[in-house]
């Protein structure tokens, strides 16, 4: 946690940005042929792939406490392995590039669009964690809970399912 907050919750917006970033400057280059299009891809890609590297151990971190047998432990698995996974299908498109100068192959693009449709279910579970099953949330939010960063009772709900 930082300031009362989770720390891969801060940092995943990057990732995803970028990533689905790169995806559409796939799309772009697709509908153009212009390969600068490809090149911007090939950077924000990559750019992606740092963030996710960054953001996925404080991601583990979060699931370690999730309390064993709960639903949101499953659910946290699945979303975990599934954003591994997609990680490497963005990681080997960008490997079969090769570099900025190339225009991509035909499987480096299917694998970022597999990638980009892997992280659409993988952020779903993650909001399902947040949202449904109140992973990393406030035990007292409400809309007028009051500030992380000033003094309050209670504490910040551990990473339990309940």
């Amino acid at each position: 946690r930082l300031l009362g907050h989770s720390v891969h919750q801060m940092l995943i917006v990057f990732p995803v940005g970028l990533l689905a970033t790169a995806v559409l400057f796939d799309v772009a280059y697709l509908a153009s042929g212009r390969e600068l299009m490809a090149a911007v891809s090939y950077w924000v890609m990559a750019a992606g792939l740092i963030g996710g590297l960054v953001a996925a151990p404080f991601g583990l971190v979060d699931w370690l406490a999730i309390e064993p047998g709960t639903r949101a432990r499953r659910i946290g698995k699945v979303h975990g392995l599934g954003n591994v996974v997609m990680l490497a299908l963005f990681a080997v498109s960008w490997w079969l590039r090769g570099s900025a100068d190339e225009p991509p192959a035909a499987a480096a693009l299917a694998l970022s669009f597999a990638g980009a449709a892997l992280a659409m279910f993988t952020a779903w579970l993650g909001g399902e964690l947040v949202a449904r099953l109140g992973v990393g949330v406030y035990e007292r939010a409400n809309v007028n809970a009051p500030s992380s960063l000033g003094e309050h009772e209670g504490e910040p709900r551990q990473l339990h399912g309940h």
